[in-house]
């Protein structure tokens, strides 16, 4: 009698390398370990880091300190800190400091009374303020002028960094509006102030610029130019008051053209500035 068998064929397997053992390794989760953990840590140390950042503490001699709700004479006084109890300096805007209370109380006082604060030790607050000595060792300082420029109108604008109290960079733009031409200046060049500690400062200048002209034609339009500059010139500055000054300058200016030769022309200007 005929036996029948059913033959089952198992799937294909890759068989092993001799010498290796296939193990199914779990899935680790350390990188989303990593990830919580430092959430944690930002969201303890955050709190810490910005708790950790002092402020210049001072404390009140007057019998009140005078708070204001903006940086000026014309807002209001809503707040009065009264004497012995301390202030802390967040920042300061030219003449007005922005203090907090101990009690959290924010506002805004004026460069006088903070001049009759003291700090924990019981010596005076003292800081850079817009008088004389402020004007004799400032660190930033900018100004308008009006003037003329090889015989054109000019106005023109500066801005100095003061590298110590008789040395300053300084860099000017203008624009001169003539009969021939019409253009613009740009110079970057040393100042040396002569004189730093006086009301009356002169100074020295040297440097270096372009100039852009634009000449006018009637039958024939010439082509603009844009030239290489260099300068030497000096003026005297007259501090007036609080943080303001009125300077006056006298450059001459060296133009290198692309013809035969070279021109020169003469910038005098006068002019206020702002001290900061």
């Amino acid at each position: 009698m005929a036996r029948s068998t059913t033959t089952t064929h198992s799937p294909n397997r890759r068989p092993c390398e001799q010498g290796k053992i296939l193990i199914r390794r779990p899935q680790r989760p350390a990188r989303a370990a990593l990830i919580v953990v430092a959430a944690l840590l930002a969201g303890l140390l955050l709190p810490a880091v910005s708790a950790a950042r002092e402020y210049l503490q001072l404390f009140v001699t007057e019998p009140y300190l005078e708070l204001h709700t903006g940086p000026g004479r014309g807002y209001p006084v809503f707040h009065a800190v009264p004497r012995d109890e301390s202030v802390d300096v967040l920042f300061r805007r030219t003449d007005w400091f922005k203090v907090r209370t101990a009690h959290g109380v924010e506002g805004w006082a004026s460069q006088a009374d903070m001049l009759k604060t003291v700090l924990a030790d019981g010596s005076p607050f003292k800081f850079d303020i817009g008088d004389l000595a402020g004007f004799s060792s400032h660190r930033y300082e900018m100004g308008v002028f009006a003037g003329e420029y090889g015989g054109a109108n000019l106005i023109s604008a500066y801005w100095s960094v003061s590298l110590n109290p008789q040395m300053a960079v300084e860099a000017a733009a203008g624009q001169f509006l003539g009969r021939f031409s019409n253009g613009e200046t740009v110079d970057l060049g040393l100042a040396h102030v002569l004189v730093a500690d006086s009301r009356w400062s002169p100074f020295l200048m040297l440097g270096v610029g372009l100039a852009h002209i634009e000449p006018k034609g009637t039958l024939v339009t010439p082509e603009n130019r844009t030239e290489q500059t260099a300068y030497v010139g000096g003026g005297i500055r007259y501090y007036m008051t609080r943080r303001f000054f009125m300077r006056a300058e006298y450059k001459a200016h060296y133009i290198f053209t692309k013809r035969n030769e070279n021109e020169e022309e003469d910038e005098w200007k006068l002019g206020f500035g702002f001290f900061y």
